[in-house]
């Protein structure tokens, strides 16, 4: 069971690295060095103080930077990738009682993939509003996935298996709708 915790623990943070990079992983140190969630060893670096003071303030660097209107989509060139590392790290940071091989091939996969995932569906909608209200909107995709990286990162780490199956039924509402809609547009054209 406690196998199964880690890597929910770590599939639940690296989707919430798809909407904010840091946030997750700022709450990952702030927990570990609160001393309420295990490490892995070679990770252990991640509770320390100065990474907790460093991801903090990437977080709010990360978060503000949001709200300015040409640094937003210029971060989103530079969040895509970022945002797969940091599901792999986070979620391979946290994934304690697995062989090594194991553990990164469920980082590298799982972690990476979830936040590719979310961070695409991020971009597409920040590119959609963009499209729709010259980028007014903007700042109110900016506030959602804030708010969303950081209740994501909170009940994963208060409930990590909830948080996963939170995620997996997100996944796949979000995929119905869009093929659906989709579907009605190539219906529409025909």
């Amino acid at each position: 069971m406690e196998t199964l915790l880690s890597i929910a623990l770590g599939l639940g943070l690296a989707a919430a690295a798809g909407l904010r990079v840091f946030v997750p992983v700022f709450g990952a140190s702030l927990a570990a060095h609160l001393g309420v969630l295990p490490l892995s060893p070679s990770f252990a670096w991640v509770g320390t103080l100065p990474a907790l003071i460093a991801f903090g303030t990437a977080t709010a660097l990360e978060i503000g930077a949001y709200y300015v209107p040409w640094l937003d989509h210029a971060l989103d060139v530079v969040a895509s990738p970022a945002a797969v590392i940091a599901g792999v790290v986070a979620s391979a940071a946290v994934i304690t009682d697995l062989p090594p091989l194991v553990t990164w091939a469920v980082a590298l996969i799982g972690g990476g993939g979830a936040a590719g995932i979310v961070q695409m569906l991020s971009v597409g909608a920040r590119v959609k509003s963009a499209v729709t209200t010259g980028g007014l909107g903007n700042p109110v995709v900016a506030t959602g996935e804030t708010v969303g990286a950081i209740a994501l990162t909170a009940m994963t780490l208060l409930v990590p298996l909830v948080a996963l199956v939170v995620c997996i039924v997100f996944v796949f509402l979000l995929a119905r709708f869009v093929w659906r809609r989709r579907n009605r547009s190539a219906a529409t054209s025909s």
